[in-house]
């Protein structure tokens, strides 16, 4: 199930082809140029950037970011934020390397963070919650003012969560003045209660992984802000359902979990019937994204482009012992068509 065009599809090295070797790769496959040492030219011309995202709650919200520029001698083709997965950073190695592709395809490139990731429990004082799209699209926003060409053309890539925020920007953006020329949403969670229950329900390894994130995050924020966030009952819950369920009813605004999860649950037909162009890439076998959530959805309407491959773990698509990725390939040829 494809739409991939003249790109050769998905046909991972056999040693590789597990979805649990696809998924873990995926975070922890060597990226080069991400450390000192030969670092990419995206690393070397990338500057640390903290945006004003506007009012949330009564509080000024402040996110951070990479932005890099081409150099002086090379015209950009545009714009391209992108957006890591849930507990993952500008740093994650998917991103990274996602990064320093589209870099090296000529465009400038701002890896944006996320509330309460990479280190930036201090910065606003109330929690991250997936619903906060707001903040997201004043962050797209400042990033493109920081690129001081908004003639160019914007597109949005997103992995996981990321993903689900990147497709929002196409769907929410156009109203609010941010339309992007193409959002991606690599093994995006569109339906995050079915994404809850894979997790509670899969492989114990994963569910111990989001659980040991979730907890240490929840820790580090109660550090940052002493005696604002009192989240010690959070700690002995084992389900990832019921820990987001007492999370929801006690620290957001919303009133019960699933009026929270139906904030940013996306359908096919709603993808379909987007106001800017989008594009989906996801595996069959991705334990943590359930392959059914994307029934009905096909490459037409807003949607230009729909991978689903029998293979990739979960934002994985890693097709050689080289540990190069197919979804690189993908993304530079979508952004080759705008």
């Amino acid at each position: 199930m494809s739409s991939a065009g003249a790109l050769h599809a998905f046909r991972p090295n056999p040693l590789l082809a597990p979805q649990l070797i696809q998924t873990v790769l995926a975070t922890k496959r060597p990226v080069r140029g991400r450390f000192a040492g030969h670092p990419h030219a995206m690393h070397r011309a990338s500057v640390q950037h903290l945006l004003d995202c506007g009012i949330a709650d009564g509080d000024p919200v402040r996110l951070t970011g990479m932005y890099a520029r081409q150099p002086e001698s090379r015209a950009p083709r545009g714009l391209v934020v992108l957006i890591h997965g849930w507990e993952g950073s500008h740093d994650s190695a998917y991103l990274y390397s996602m990064a320093s592709k589209v870099y090296d395809a000529g465009w400038n490139v701002f890896r944006l963070n996320l509330r309460d990731h990479a280190g930036t429990h201090a910065l606003n004082p109330r929690l991250f919650h997936s619903a906060r799209i707001e903040e997201v699209l004043n962050g797209v926003r400042a990033a493109r003012l920081i690129d001081d060409n908004p003639s160019r053309p914007l597109a949005v890539i997103g992995f996981s969560l990321g993903g689900n925020f990147a497709l929002r920007v196409g769907l929410q953006g156009p109203a609010v003045g941010v339309t992007p020329q193409l959002s991606i949403g690599i093994s995006p969670s569109i339906d995050p209660g079915a994404t809850l229950r894979a997790i509670d329900n899969g492989p114990a390894v994963f569910k111990r992984y989001f659980l040991d994130k979730w907890r240490k995050t929840l820790a580090a924020k109660a550090e940052a802000w002493p005696g604002r966030h009192d989240l010690t009952a959070l700690a002995s819950i084992t389900s990832f359902v019921e820990i987001t369920r007492r999370f929801v009813a006690e620290h957001t605004e919303f009133g019960c979990l699933e009026d929270y999860l139906g904030r940013y649950t996306l359908t096919p037909p709603m993808l379909m019937g987007a106001a800017s162009p989008l594009a989906i890439l996801t595996a069959q076998d991705d334990t943590v994204i359930p392959f059914a959530d994307f029934d009905g959805l096909g490459a037409r309407g807003s949607v230009i482009a729909y991978d689903a491959p029998k293979r990739g773990g979960h934002c994985g698509f890693i097709e050689n012992l080289a540990l190069e990725s197919w979804a690189e390939k993908r993304v530079v040829d979508l952004l080759s068509r705008i």
